[in-house]
């Protein structure tokens, strides 16, 4: 029953969200297409943004630059709490959510999802947010030019949530 359910609620909403439209006497089609002529220009405005960002992380990543940094940074992070092995992905998280996706899919096949290495990575994925992409995305879609306190912050709150995931893995679920 709730399988069934489950098929028809995407087109429900859209189909209240028309009738809404209508019986407030909108013209849904001319709406409709508004917005989307405004998306499009938002695509076309941020597009520079993310091409740069993500030149720039292709070529971290080709350079090497990730894995001498992520061995410089070894024993800061073991005497933090945290595994050597989840360092890049603690480093590209903040960059590129794709780039990390396919660094915490290699860390479960390696350790397992239930190691404290995979359960690590977890947290981290779930804990930090990819800062540069995010930024660049809004604040190119708004034309907002002076960041002031934003890149700081979030990469403040990044690392909370690096260190943090090692320490809540430990706390709650051991070694």
């Amino acid at each position: 029953m709730m399988a069934a359910i489950n098929h028809f609620i995407v087109p429900v909403i859209i189909g209240g969200i028309f009738l809404y439209g209508i019986y407030r006497g909108v013209n849904t089609f001319d709406a409709f297409l508004a917005g989307a002529k405004e998306g499009l220009s938002t695509v076309v405005s941020i597009t520079p943004a993310l091409i740069c960002l993500l030149t720039a992380v292709a070529m971290f990543k080709a350079s090497g630059a990730l894995d001498v940094l992520s061995w410089g940074l070894g024993p800061l992070a073991e005497g933090l709490g945290l595994p050597r092995e989840v360092i890049p992905l603690a480093l590209l998280r903040p960059i590129s959510g794709s780039g990390a996706m396919v660094l915490f899919n290699d860390i479960l096949a390696t350790y397992g999802p239930d190691s404290f290495i995979g359960r690590v990575a977890s947290v981290m994925e779930g804990s930090t947010e990819t800062t540069f992409y995010t930024i660049a995305v809004y604040y190119g879609a708004t034309k907002v030019h002076q960041t002031r306190h934003t890149l700081p912050s979030a990469l403040s709150a990044d690392l909370a949530g690096i260190i943090m995931s090692a320490v809540a893995v430990r706390m709650f679920l051991g070694s």
